[in-house]
């Protein structure tokens, strides 16, 4: 294939980045100047060999000058393989015939391409995306305000339309589409965009629901007074350099001498060619306030500099949860910063309890309309429960969002759920690149301030120097005023000898040795300041002019005077134009949310079976019954299985589950999935990493880890041993050890308490041993412990309880009231539960408390089919009465449940055998029983009536 094309006379070389798209332009604008010519077989050789294929690259042709043809061609023998993918150009001479004078320049294709594109990235970087680190503007924004600036719209004069302004951009300064001006112009007059808004605008500017503004034909605005003060101060003054615009018919600055670092106080986002920026507003009071501290100590650190300024402060207020995200990207630049919207709970209905929630502020950038349609739709889906009804209340005098609840719902989990599944919490990923000399630059916050400084100390001096420069020229003028004035006779008859105005110059030059501009000065003053009023004046002047001089001859000597400047200014807009904070800072670790944060700390029960079967259930799924019932069932139970345990807990509560071989495993109370009465239950292996034939056997749920308080285990053999709950707060997946067992004994109960408690141990004989746990040496986990009661042949322990430090004093004065009363009834009580479903209650103070490794006295007497299932203290909480409010829930072999109040069962004596229970003549015996405080027991279960199975 042949081509002719136009020969620049300029040869395309590989430092020239635009060939590539240059190439481009010439082939689709000079195509008539091309011949093509190919035969079959050299074009479909062509297409095999694509990889051989040379690619045609040339510049455009300087006007009115005599075009040279290049042909482009493919040489094999020259290039060879090392010239794939290359552009090769010969280049002729005029004079020299088609074989001397050649010059070849071989340039690879992917470099041409690679460097026009950077020259494209770059200059989408520079010229449109990335804002200026010094004034903190991109071009259109900079370009927006000085056209304001120039047209006039000052913040004391009138508003002008905003296509008016768009339209003097868009002629003079910024050749884009006036879309991309109006929205940029809208952009900085919205209040919830902008922490400080540049723009006063007049007229329908969009809103936080996303609502588009009106059409610039009908909105109107102008500047607003801080934008004066911060950024167009001292224009005129030579502060900043001022640059062609895109015709060079005229200046524009390159940038505003910005008196406040504007990028941290109004922030900026954009997105550029592989890179963006995303930098949060900041109050302008704090800013100023770490500006200043940055000024009188330059090595200041971050944490000195965050005493001043702790955080962004959005426009639309909310709520920042923590300060990990902002240290960090204060530190390095990049950063995520968490936002919640700034809630209220509101009751209701006193009666019914029913509250609602109420959204005042919304996270930044954030759509209200939007918000509020994604909750509506997830109350529609039933994700999000518990919400009834939910209506926008805003108007002008605020944000209001009305999401009412149902009754019994619990506004912490709502509110948690919200911030979960919507944009109610949103984080904000701080990305804080800004064009530094030239390039765009990751900077911290230290980074930003110090380039911010430098930035001002070159407009203070160039200021400085600008208006030295013009007192000076004045002072020389005033001077040959003076001059003239004091010489007055002598000016006007040389003014009048002289024939033309050049003569006269010249004269009064020689004669008084006066400068050009003194004598044009001179002969330029009007007869009426030739009184001695005006000569005074004139004295006055220069006077002034020599002390502004000096002054600002000192200024530009001292550097510390220009800093002291700087601040002087800064801190005037601040006192002209500070608004409080509007987001609030919480000290928390993060606002990430976990799943039970958005769990209801309800109380449940959990049920767990001989083979290791789990489940949770509501707490009023068995109703209160009486005494001597059958009871209700607990559900399907697995072949040969039977209940093992049953106990109350609240949702938040971390489950320490004991182990038959005594190693304890931890899960939370919640993750226990929540099933029916008739459910079979979940098997504890797939919540728990348990070993093969490994039972659990005890089960603690604990709400904290105190650091006083203790476990104590008791074996079935009679071992007992004290560990402390700290112990446990940190459990591997695998569990850890909690004791250490000898062969053929188990671990079996294990009970949490503290050092002021009473333990209430009894055999399945009947034996009871009361110590208190100040007796029980602490030991470390990986322990066997000692021996808790002597057993007797064929005996072994069957249950464990605590008496709590809170029944202490209670305890003593029964046992003075049994010194001196013997047949005392009060509470508290010891209340036995027979294995065949008999119960009966006894004082505590029919038991003296004695040490460990005793036999014990007798609690119960048994018959000898009959054997002990376990031993409560209960008394904890009274009715008026004095009778015990508390519920015991009984559970046979085959899973029949049976729960009754501790008032029905009868006091009674030591040697007594008691009264029936629950009757087991189809249900076995009594596999476990639970105890249940008037707390934790349903209100609405008191008078409900027996449910039999």
């Amino acid at each position: 294939m042949k081509l002719h094309t136009l020969n620049p006379q300029t040869p395309l070389t590989q430092s020239n980045p635009m060939a590539f798209s240059t190439g481009i332009r010439l082939l689709r604008c000079y195509h008539h100047h091309f011949t093509f010519t190919a035969t079959p077989s050299r074009f479909s050789g062509l297409r095999k060999t694509s990889s051989e294929l040379r690619f045609l690259s040339s510049v455009t042709p300087p006007p009115k000058k005599q075009l040279r043809p290049v042909s482009a061609r493919r040489k094999e023998e020259e290039a060879g393989d090392e010239g794939n993918g290359s552009v090769i150009l010969r280049d002729r001479g005029e004079n020299e015939g088609g074989n001397g004078g050649e010059r070849v320049v071989l340039t690879e294709l992917h470099k041409e391409a690679t460097e026009a594109y950077m020259s494209y990235a770059m200059s989408v970087l520079l010229g449109r995306a990335l804002p200026d680190v010094r004034d903190g503007l991109k071009p259109v924004h900079r370009r927006i305000l000085y056209a304001m600036h120039e047209l006039g719209l000052s913040s004391k004069k009138p508003y002008k339309k905003c296509a008016r302004v768009v339209g003097e951009v868009l002629g003079k300064f910024h050749p884009h589409g006036d879309t991309a001006v109006y929205d940029s112009l809208v952009r900085m007059a919205q209040d919830f965009s902008l922490r400080s808004p540049l723009i006063r605008g007049h007229g329908n500017f969009g809103s936080i629901d996303a609502d588009p503004p009106a059409a610039m034909r009908y909105t109107e605005c102008r500047l607003e007074a801080l934008t004066e003060s911060m950024l167009l101060a001292d224009l005129e003054q030579n502060t900043v350099d001022f640059v062609p615009n895109f015709d060079n018919s005229q200046k524009e600055p390159s940038l505003l001498p910005a008196r406040v670092p504007n990028l941290l106080l109004n922030g900026a986002s954009g997105i550029a060619v592989g890179m963006a920026t995303n930098i949060p507003p900041h109050n302008l009071g704090e800013l100023v306030d770490a500006l200043s501290a940055l000024i009188h100590n330059p090595e200041a650190t971050l944490q000195e500099l965050l005493e001043y300024m702790p955080g962004p402060d959005f426009p639309t207020g909310g709520i920042i949860m923590g300060n990990i995200g902002i240290l960090e990207a204060y530190r390095t630049g990049r950063g995520r910063v968490v936002i919640r919207g700034k809630t209220d709970i509101e009751l209701l209905d006193s009666k019914t309890k029913r509250a609602a929630i109420i959204i005042q502020e919304i996270p930044y950038q954030t759509n209200k309309a939007s918000l509020v349609e994604k909750i509506a739709d997830l109350v529609e889906n039933k994700i999000l429960e518990g919400v009834s009804d939910i209506r926008d209340e805003s108007d002008r005098s605020g944000m209001r969002i009305v999401i009412e609840l149902k009754r019994g719902s619990d506004p912490a989990i709502v509110l948690n759920n919200l911030y979960r599944l919507t944009a109610l919490q949103s984080s904000f990923s701080c990305n804080m690149v800004g064009i530094l000399n030239g390039q765009p630059k990751l900077m911290g916050l230290k980074e930003l301030l110090q380039a911010f400084l430098d930035f001002r100390c070159s407009v203070v001096e160039r200021r400085a120097k600008f208006k030295l420069s013009q007192a000076q020229e004045r002072n020389h003028i005033v001077e040959g005023i003076i001059v003239g004035l004091d010489n007055l006779d002598e000016v006007i008859n040389t003014i009048r000898k002289a024939s033309s105005n050049a003569l006269a110059a010249a004269s009064l030059r020689k004669e008084f040795e006066l400068s050009d501009k003194q004598a044009e000065a001179i002969l330029d003053i009007s007869l009426r300041r030739l009184t001695a009023l005006e000569r005074n004046k004139f004295v006055e002047e220069g006077k002034s002019l020599r002390t502004q001089i000096s002054k600002l001859e000192e200024l530009l000597s001292s550097k510390k005077q220009i800093l002291q400047l700087i601040e002087e200014e800064a801190i005037e807009i601040k006192n002209k134009f500070f608004t409080p904070r509007r987001s609030m800072l919480e000290d928390t670790d993060s606002g990430e949310l976990e799943d039970i944060d958005v769990i209801p700390n309800e109380e449940m029960l959990l049920a767990i079976s001989e083979k290791g079967y789990v489940k949770r259930m509501k707490p009023d799924t068995f109703n209160l019954q009486n005494r001597g019932t059958i009871g209700k069932s607990v559900g399907k139970l697995r072949v040969n299985d039977s209940m093992s345990d049953f106990l109350v807990c609240r949702a938040h509560d971390k489950v320490l589950y004991f182990s038959d071989k005594g190693t304890v495993y931890s899960s939370p109370a919640y993750k226990i999935p929540e099933c029916s009465r008739t459910a079979a239950g979940t098997p504890l292996v797939q919540i728990l990493s348990l070993s093969d034939g490994e039972r659990i056997t005890s089960i603690i749920p604990v709400s904290e880890f105190a650091g006083d308080q203790y476990l104590v285990m008791l074996t079935v053999n009679g071992y007992i041993k004290k560990v402390s709950l700290n112990y446990f707060a940190s459990i591997r997946c695998t569990g850890i050890i909690a004791i250490q067992l000898v062969p053929g004994d188990e671990l079996k109960w294990v009970k949490c308490c503290s050092n002021n408690d009473f333990v209430a141990m009894a055999s399945q004989n009947g034996m009871v041993i009361l110590t208190p746990c100040a007796n029980i040496r602490a030991l470390g986990r990986n322990t066997r412990g000692s021996v808790a009661m002597r057993l007797k042949e064929g005996d072994k322990v069957a249950s464990m309880d605590i008496i709590p430090d809170a029944l202490q004093k209670e305890l003593d004065k029964t046992l003075e009231v049994h010194q001196r009363q013997s047949r005392s009834m009060n509470g508290p009580w010891l209340l036995f539960v027979s294995e065949s479903g008999y119960g009966k209650r006894v004082p505590v103070s029919r038991f003296r408390t004695s040490p460990l490794n005793r036999v014990g006295l007798i609690g119960y007497k048994f018959s000898s089919e009959d054997r002990l299932a376990a031993v409560f203290v209960v008394g904890f909480s009274l009715g008026e009465d004095g009778e015990s409010d508390e519920q015991v829930v009984l559970v046979s072999q085959s899973g029949t449940v049976n729960r009754i109040k501790v008032r029905d069962i009868s006091i009674q004596s030591r040697y007594a055998r008691g009264v029936i229970l629950m009757r087991l003549e189809h249900a076995g015996k009594i596999q476990s029983a639970s105890l249940i405080s008037a707390a934790d027991a349903d209100p609405e279960d008191e008078d409900a009536t027996a449910v039999a199975a």
